[in-house]
């Protein structure tokens, strides 16, 4: 009976370590603002890129920070990884998660960025207001 315990706790732990929770589409350091018209997405995204936005206008991409200048070429390698691997630019969708003090310039400075690499689908997140 030992054994059998043991191993259960290891594959409780193994997958514990293992799992992704998600960590590429949350960032600590963005407050989402609230919402009335906040809704869960009908279907999840199949080839997102997740970018959030900081009040003071920097962005974080892949867990790096970027000024706006500077996200260019990480987006560019992105996108020529994608076109290696024959997966069409229309299925990517640009998750944007902008802070809730972040001004509205730096969030049509990322997607005019992005539509400039002709990305054309873009998702804004938000928080659902509290009932």
């Amino acid at each position: 009976m030992t054994p059998m315990i043991d191993m259960v706790f290891l594959l409780i732990v193994f997958f514990t370590l293992v799992l992704n929770f998600a960590s590429a589409d949350q960032n600590e350091r963005v407050k989402l603002p609230v919402s009335e018209l906040a809704q869960p997405p009908d279907k999840p995204s199949t080839e997102p890129i997740t970018l959030h936005i900081l009040a003071d206008g920097i962005v974080i991409y892949n867990g790096i920070d970027y000024p706006l200048g500077g996200l260019r070429q990480p987006l560019e390698h992105q996108l020529r990884i994608r076109k290696f691997l024959n997966l069409p630019l229309n299925r990517v969708t640009v998750i944007i998660r902008a802070d809730a003090r972040c001004e509205s310039r730096h969030v049509l400075d990322v997607i005019e960025l992005c539509q400039s690499l002709d990305l054309s689908q873009f998702v804004l997140r938000t928080k659902q207001q509290e009932k």
